[in-house]
């Protein structure tokens, strides 16, 4: 029997999540460290799976399968192709980021006699996270991949409510308020798109007689199994609803601008790098695998409303007053491209939105970590409070600068490559839609040229006259992410040799070639 790799990837952030939480109230310095070192591991363990991956070889490597509950069909099926193998190593490559970011956030204050914030329980949650993330790019079973699914909503639920942002304009009492409304409306969101796709899960087993993905899949492909089209329809639009909201998608997006704006920016990072991804990688895995035709029948309704994100995410995001909230907005708008790419039919359009997912966690990690950064410096979020920073840390003025121009898809930076992708591959099946989604590049580059302008440059404001450059734990967190920026925007060719058989034998599952090019080649 082979190593269970792909469970070891994520039982180990899960044990170090309870070990953390273990650690003795006084000791929050170990369970710091401890964290680090299991999210170290983690990431070592991913990169195992990454490089012995084999593009060119089966779908499904390092699989597993093991009966669970036999009376209902469902077993513990795991399995990943090269989209999961790109996704796991960015939530793995991310948590360490995350957790040295976040290193101070839930050290404990003092507030008369009480105390606020159980540092343990801050690192642990994260850890837990990682593991139900993880599990979903992972599993294979429909309903394995449901209780993951929903199961990460939980130590989001506490992150985001339990420790939230301590810079807010309106003091603690406020702040409160305000992290529990978005905690709550966090888990609501999630919550009804979770029940509405169980109902599909089960509807989906009614079907087929089996929860296993590639069983489906296979059948489907074979004939043995028959879908009704007003069935399948429905079913689509059940597992659809509950990505489009996980995502996120408009109109289902108001969740996220709370969320972010309330939490800490390493747990912001954590919702839009990490766990919204599991919205887009569940559309290419399950919406176009299990429905191809359902898919097709949607397709037009979809990229409408992946282009209203696109303008609107943007549109929204220039007229910010706060910082974590105009990068939540930004984020909407890169979904749709995301969503855009995916629903164009295209390989070229598939890979991109992939590509698009990797390079927007690492892009969003660095300008919402740097802006946490920011923050914590000056005790508020909000622009117009900042002013000619680049002149007292020009460091930290520099990785801001990059982590915007990364975020409005600056040539030789990573996401270049890949909302030009996505651009390419929607044009050639729609031009129309290609052509209004070039407009949210222009307000990308409007939101992110003003930002910086409002709070790095021009005279020096009296309350950051005395602001700290970054430090060295602070270097350590943004550098790797800047390396990683400019290293995929001139060489992106490691991750689009691991995605690109996948998206391929998904086009094959919709029965979807590329368009012929109208002018051919001369020879």
């Amino acid at each position: 029997m082979s190593f269970p790799l792909l469970t070891a990837t994520a039982v180990l952030p899960a044990v170090g999540a309870i070990a953390t939480a273990a650690v003795p109230a006084a000791q929050r310095t170990v369970a710091k460290w401890l964290a680090l070192v299991v999210s170290l591991a983690t990431f070592v363990l991913a990169a195992i799976v990454a490089i012995r991956f084999e593009p060119g070889g089966a779908r499904y490597q390092f699989t597993e399968s093991h009966a669970w509950i036999k009376d209902f069909g469902v077993r513990y099926e795991l399995g990943v192709d090269g989209i999961a193998v790109a996704l796991i190593a960015l939530t793995a490559l991310l948590i360490p980021f995350v957790i040295l970011a976040g290193w101070h956030d839930a050290d404990p204050l003092e507030t008369g006699s009480r105390r606020w914030r159980p540092t343990q329980g801050f690192f642990a949650l994260i850890l837990a996270v990682e593991a139900m993330v993880i599990l979903s790019f992972e599993a294979t079973d429909v309903f394995v991949f449901y209780i993951f699914f929903e199961a990460m909503l939980i130590p989001m639920y506490f992150l985001i409510g339990g420790f939230g942002d301590r810079a807010h304009e309106h003091g603690e009492k406020a702040a409160s308020t305000q992290r529990s409304y978005a905690a709550v409306k966090f888990l609501l969101y999630n919550l009804v798109g979770g029940l509405i796709m169980l109902a599909a899960v089960i509807g989906l087993y009614v079907q087929a007689g089996t929860f296993s993905l590639p069983e489906i899949v296979q059948a489907r492909a074979s004939g043995s199994l028959h879908m009704a089209t007003s069935t399948e329809r429905w079913l689509f639009l059940g597992f659809f609803f509950a990505f489009a909201v996980k995502a996120p998608l408009w109109p289902l997006h108001t969740w996220l601008p709370n969320a972010m704006g309330e939490a800490t920016a390493p747990v912001a990072v954590l919702i839009t790098a990490v766990v919204d991804k599991v919205g887009t990688f569940a559309m290419l895995r399950f919406c176009l695998q299990l429905f191809p035709e359902a898919s097709k029948w949607a397709t037009p309704a979809i990229l409408v409303l992946a282009l209203i994100s696109i303008i609107y995410g943007a549109l929204l995001a220039v007229g910010q007053r706060d910082i974590k909230r105009l990068v939540a907005y930004a984020s909407i708008s890169h979904f749709g491209f995301i969503i855009m790419g995916i629903f164009a039919m295209t390989s070229q359009g598939q890979s991109g939105a992939t590509l698009y997912m990797v390079n927007h966690g690492i892009s969003t990690a660095a300008l919402m970590l740097v802006a946490g950064f920011l923050i914590s410096r000056r005790g508020s979020r909000l622009i117009a409070d900042y002013g000619g920073v680049q002149k007292v840390a020009p460091v930290l003025a520099g990785t801001f600068l990059i982590g915007g121009l990364a975020t409005l898809s600056l040539p030789g930076l990573a996401p270049f490559v890949s909302e030009f992708l996505v651009l390419v591959g929607t044009f050639t099946r729609h031009p129309a839609i290609g052509i209004i989604a070039t407009f949210g590049i222009v307000l990308a580059a409007l939101y992110t040229l003003v930002l910086y302008q409002r709070t790095m440059t021009g005279p020096v404001k009296a309350e950051v006259a005395e602001m700290p450059d970054l430090r060295v734990r602070e270097l350590l967190v943004v550098a790797p992410l800047i390396a990683l920026l400019i290293f995929l925007g001139v060489y992106p060719k490691p991750v689009t040799d691991i995605v690109n058989p996948a998206v391929q034998q998904t086009m094959s599952d919709v029965h979807q070639t590329d368009p012929k090019p109208e002018v051919e080649a001369a020879k």
